[in-house]
C-alpha cells in the first residue's frame, strides 16, 4: 500500500489543479499551484515542490506509518460536495511541540530553499498538538519585536507582535510530523483587500483555535488518528476559487477510485447500496441512515448521480435522483445537519484569516 500511496501523492503533486494543506482546526497552511507560477524546486519523486509563492515537502520516511483516509463532505449547496485524502498518524505519533507562547527556534535549517536556512524561525504558539505554526524572517525590525515578546501569547491584548506580523508579512511555515507547507505570499487582511491571495496562503482564526479540535468535524477521521497533511484532488464541480464549473466526469471517476481504495467501509458501503438501488430500480428500499457519516454518503451519492445523469442527458435517471433528493436531501439544510456541511472552496474547512 505504501508504494501505491506514494504514486498517488507523486501524481497529484504535479497536478496544478490539486491542492495540499497541513494544519489543525483554526490554523492551516495551504499549497496551491497555478499555470503562471514559476517552479523553483520540482522533485515529485521526493514529494517536494516549490514555487515563488510557496512550497510543500512531505516526509517520505514516515509514509509507511500513514493511514490514508479518502472522504467526501457535504456542501450547503445541493449541487456540490467536497473531497479529500487525509494523511493520518496515530495520535501518539502525531504530536508536535504544542507550544502556547511565541518561541524563537533559531535558523530554519530545514527550509525548502537553501537561501532561507539562515532566516530565523519563530513558533507562534498556537497550542495545536499535531502542528507547529511558525513564521520565518530576516527582517531586523520584526526580529526585534518578536524577540522582545517571546514567551508571551500572541493573543494577549497588549501584545504588539501580532500586529507587527500582519504588517511585515513574513513567510509562514506550518510543520507536522509528515512534512511542511511554506507560504511566501502576503497574509490575507487589510493589505490584500480582506481576502487571501490566490495560490498558497494561510489561515489563523482564534475563535476556531479555542475549540481545541485537531480537525474539522466534516472530516471523518477514525478515533485514535490525527490528520497531519491533506491532499485535495481537483474537484469535478468547483474551480480553484470555489466557482461553478461544468461537471467533469474524469475528475469525478478519478476520485471515486481513491475512495474505493482509501475510503471508510461504512461510507463506501452506503454508496454501493445507493448505486445498486438506482441500477435495479428498487429505490423504495432506501431509508434514512442512522449515522451522520452514512447520511452524508447517501446524500452525496444522489447529488453525484444527478450530475452524472444530467451530463449524460439521462432524463429518467435524473428524474429518479431528483425525487430521492427531495426525500433525503432537502435544499435547505436543517439546523441538526448544519455540522455536516462543507464550505464551498476546495481545501478549506471553514477557516479564514
Amino acid at each position: 500500500m505504501t508504494q501505491t500511496l506514494l504514486q498517488t501523492l507523486q501524481h497529484h503533486l504535479i497536478d496544478i489543479d490539486a491542492g495540499w494543506s497541513i494544519g489543525s482546526f483554526g490554523a492551516i497552511g495551504e499549497f496551491h499551484q497555478r499555470l503562471t507560477d514559476t517552479l523553483i524546486i520540482d522533485e515529485p519523486s521526493e514529494l517536494v515542490r516549490v514555487t515563488e509563492k510557496g512550497g510543500l515537502r512531505l516526509n517520505l520516511d514516515r509514509l509507511s506509518e500513514v493511514a490514508a483516509i479518502a472522504f467526501e463532505t457535504l456542501s450547503p449547496r445541493p449541487e456540490r460536495w467536497g473531497q479529500g485524502l487525509a494523511l493520518c498518524l496515530p495520535a501518539e505519533e502525531a504530536k508536535g511541540a504544542d507550544r502556547s507562547v511565541l518561541t524563537e527556534l533559531g535558523p530554519d535549517i530545514d527550509a525548502l530553499q537553501p537561501d532561507a536556512r539562515t532566516d530565523i524561525l519563530f513558533d507562534m504558539g498556537l497550542n495545536k498538538p499535531q502542528i507547529d505554526f511558525c513564521i520565518r524572517t530576516s527582517d531586523q525590525s520584526l526580529l526585534e519585536i518578536l524577540r522582545a515578546e517571546s514567551g508571551r501569547s500572541l493573543f494577549e491584548p497588549a501584545n504588539p507582535a501580532m500586529g507587527a506580523i500582519l504588517k511585515a508579512h513574513p513567510a509562514r511555515v506550518v510543520v507536522s510530523p509528515l512534512g511542511r507547507v511554506e507560504v511566501y505570499q502576503k497574509i490575507g487582511g487589510p493589505d490584500t483587500g480582506g481576502v487571501s491571495p490566490d495560490g498558497p496562503h494561510t489561515h489563523v482564526l482564534p475563535k476556531l483555535l479555542r475549540n481545541g479540535r485537531t480537525h474539522s468535524a466534516n472530516t471523518p477521521i477514525p478515533e485514535g488518528f490525527v490528520p497531519c497533511a491533506s491532499l485535495h484532488p481537483a474537484s469535478p464541480v468547483m474551480g480553484n476559487q470555489g466557482e461553478d464549473i461544468p461537471f467533469d466526469n474524469s475528475r469525478f471517476e478519478a476520485f471515486q477510485g481513491l475512495l474505493k481504495t482509501y475510503g471508510l467501509n461504512e461510507y463506501v458501503g452506503v454508496k454501493s447500496e445507493v448505486l445498486r438501488a438506482l441500477e435495479s430500480g428498487d429505490t423504495g428500499s432506501l431509508t434514512e441512515p442512522e449515522s451522520r457519516l452514512k447520511r452524508v454518503a447517501l446524500r452525496n451519492t444522489l447529488r453525484q448521480q444527478l450530475r452524472v445523469a444530467n451530463a449524460n442527458t439521462d432524463l429518467d435517471r435524473a428524474g429518479v435522483c431528483s425525487e430521492l433528493l427531495n426525500r433525503f436531501d432537502r435544499n435547505a439544510l436543517s439546523k441538526a445537519e448544519d455540522e455536516d456541511s462543507e464550505p464551498d472552496r476546495p481545501g478549506h474547512e471553514g477557516e479564514r484569516a
